[in-house]
């Protein structure tokens, strides 16, 4: 379960997305507690130095979806007797190196290969 859900939507022109991004991007590069204003309210913040963070793409359906996560801790201990991962430990595991078709169609002959012998 969440402590907390803040979901905003609503049209805008491409003025006032890049707005919208430019003032989070005064944020982040200030750090601190930081103040959003997002339609009629005030969105408030603690945005650490280290942040973790997403860009995914997709294309389909006759529109295209940018998402930017942005991901830091609540700076809380987890709740007693609740199961989880230290704080230290990353929140998502390290992606493997992506590999050429080269590297990829190499190591399928090695393995094949193997299995042969």
């Amino acid at each position: 379960m969440k402590d907390l859900r803040f979901e905003h939507k609503r049209s805008l022109s491409r003025t006032e997305a890049a707005d919208q991004l430019a003032a989070l991007a005064q944020a982040l590069r200030e750090g601190g507690e930081a103040e959003l204003e997002l339609g009629s309210g005030v969105l408030s913040l603690r945005i650490p130095d280290e942040l973790s963070s997403e860009v995914e793409l997709e294309v389909g359906g006759g529109e295209v979806q940018l998402e930017v996560e942005l991901t830091w801790p609540t700076g809380r201990a987890p709740a007693a007797g609740a199961a989880g991962e230290p704080e230290s430990a990353p929140a998502k595991p390290a992606a493997r190196p992506a590999r050429s078709r080269k590297t990829a169609a190499a190591a399928r002959t090695r393995r094949s290969t193997a299995k042969r012998a």
